[in-house]
């Protein structure tokens, strides 16, 4: 599981990338603090190379909500897959999260 994070000055774009199970759950909420920390502006969470999500990396999706609603942010999930987007039906984050699709060429 790779994890990037870019930050501007009002937005904070993390890039998933792998799958986030169980097994790395911790290692990625982690690497999530200083975002979660600074919550009060605009969390990316782009999901483009997201390859697999369990429910441990639904609690830190939102955990990271609940900061950013704390702080006045506001987060926005980006182009899932086909997959995920069936998980978030499923357990009803759809409702939950702002998403967002890049166009594609």
């Amino acid at each position: 599981m790779d994890v990037r994070i870019n930050e501007t000055e009002n937005v904070t774009t993390v890039e998933l990338e792998g799958r986030l199970d169980t097994a790395v759950s911790q290692e990625v909420a982690a690497a999530l603090q200083p975002v979660i920390d600074k919550a009060g502006k605009i969390i990316v969470l782009d999901c483009r190379d997201l390859d697999y999500i369990s429910s441990s990396g639904l609690r830190i999706f939102l955990t990271v909500r609940k900061a950013a609603a704390a702080a006045g942010g506001k987060v926005i999930v980006r182009d899932i897959s086909t997959e995920i987007r069936q998980v978030f039906m499923m357990t009803g984050f759809l409702n939950l999260f702002e998403m967002q699709e890049t166009p594609k060429d």
